[in-house]
């Protein structure tokens, strides 16, 4: 390969995940909706019971795709990445990672209840690694290597302080919802 294709191929690429951040807002929606979710259920845990802590985890966990998708269809973007797009298959593989690790979850907390947030933690930070690739955007490594090593801290040295790390990790991503947001917003003004 000359280095005029591995040049053109890179241009190809950023333009690609450029398109993904224009369309999802910089992953600022996907994760305002997810870190109000772990909120939610972090409160539910500590206030109301186990029970409808995993049962708001799981339904609401399923529902991260179609909610993003609508909320971006509404703040006017077309909610989906378009089959031009080199990185459809991408987007479309990452979101089916993690309902495929509830079992491994289910496994840990049908063991010990205290480890179902570690486990989710753990399960969720490896699925938002493929994100640095489709949005061109090294921070989700950073979110989501967090995620793993607090779920593997708390799960395995302090299972009696699971809950901190929902509460932890609700806050992690709504802040970096924040962030998204506002970066995403910067960069229009820098290139619209």
């Amino acid at each position: 390969m000359n280095t005029d294709s591995v040049a053109t191929s890179s241009s190809n690429l950023a333009m690609a995940q450029a398109e993904v951040r224009e369309i999802y807002f910089a992953g600022s929606v996907g994760q305002a909706y997810t870190g109000v979710l772990w909120l939610v259920s972090a409160g539910l845990w500590t206030f109301v019971s186990q029970s409808a802590a995993i049962v708001v985890t799981l339904a609401g966990g399923f529902l991260i795709y179609p909610v993003t998708t609508v909320v971006c269809r509404i703040l006017g973007s077309p909610g989906a990445i378009p089959s031009t797009n080199p990185l459809r298959q991408v987007g479309v593989a990452i979101p089916i990672v993690g309902p495929l690790m509830i079992p491994l979850v289910g496994a840990a907390a049908l063991y010990d209840i205290r480890w179902f947030f570690p486990a989710f933690m753990i399960a969720i930070g490896a699925h938002y690694l493929p994100f640095a690739f489709l949005y061109g955007m090294r921070e989700f490594w950073y979110i989501g290597g967090s995620m793993w090593a607090g779920g593997l801290v708390v799960g395995i040295w302090f299972p009696n302080l699971a809950v901190a790390g929902a509460w932890g990790t609700g806050l992690l991503l709504v802040l970096f919802s924040i962030w998204a947001a506002l970066e995403f917003r910067s960069s229009r003004r820098v290139h619209g």
